[in-house]
Order: structure tokens, then sequence, then C-alpha cells
């Protein structure tokens, strides 16, 4: 393996890094029965386990849907990283405005940084 295929190698990457791989192959009738149990577990409070499904499953409603909880949650990375992957442009739009102007604050007084 060349240094450029090891940067690039997924299983090297940290947890929370975005993942872009193809995924399993899902049937219709599985997808659908994944979906029903991942906003059953939405639902139910249980974020992890939905966003587990939903990311698997490729799920965009339930994709945004978690955004807006970890928004909600002061989760902005979190957030972000679900409006990122739904592909949700209007709200990564924002959040990347948002982040701009904090560190636009922190160029502009050093001292607070």
């Amino acid at each position: 393996m060349t240094d450029h295929d090891q940067v690039f190698d997924n299983s090297l990457a940290a947890p929370g890094f975005l993942k872009t791989g193809a995924g399993p192959a899902i049937d219709g009738s599985q997808r659908a029965a994944l979906v029903r149990r991942g906003n059953e577990f939405f639902n139910a409070g249980k974020y992890e386990e939905a966003k587990r499904i939903f990311l698997t499953t490729r799920y965009t409603d339930g994709l945004m849907r978690l955004g807006d909880h970890y928004y909600k949650n002061e989760q902005i990375l979190e957030a972000f990283r679900m409006y990122w992957l739904a592909p949700d442009h209007r709200k990564t739009d924002y959040l990347v405005e948002r982040m701009a102007g904090v560190v636009r604050s922190w160029l502009r007084d050093p001292e607070d940084a």
C-alpha cells in the first residue's frame, strides 16, 4: 500500500469521519422494513440505532430529521454531518455560514480565541 492509498483507506478513518462507500446492497422490501424500524427507533428516542439504519439505507428524510434533532441539542457538527449526507444543501449552507462567522470573529479578536 502506498502512502497515498493509506491516507484514503476508510479503515484508518477516525470515528465521526464521513464514510462515502457504496454500502450493502438492499432490495426494496428489506429497505422499507429497515426504514420502518429506524423510524420506530427515532420515535422512541433511540437516535444512535436510528442513525445506523438511516445511514445504511441512505434514508434522506430520516437523516434530515436526525440533523434537526442534533441541531436542537446543539450538536452542530453532527447535525451538519447528517444534513451533508442527506443531502440538504439549504441547511448545510446555513451551517457553513455560521461556522465561517465563528472563525471570522476569532480572526478579528485574537484575545478571545
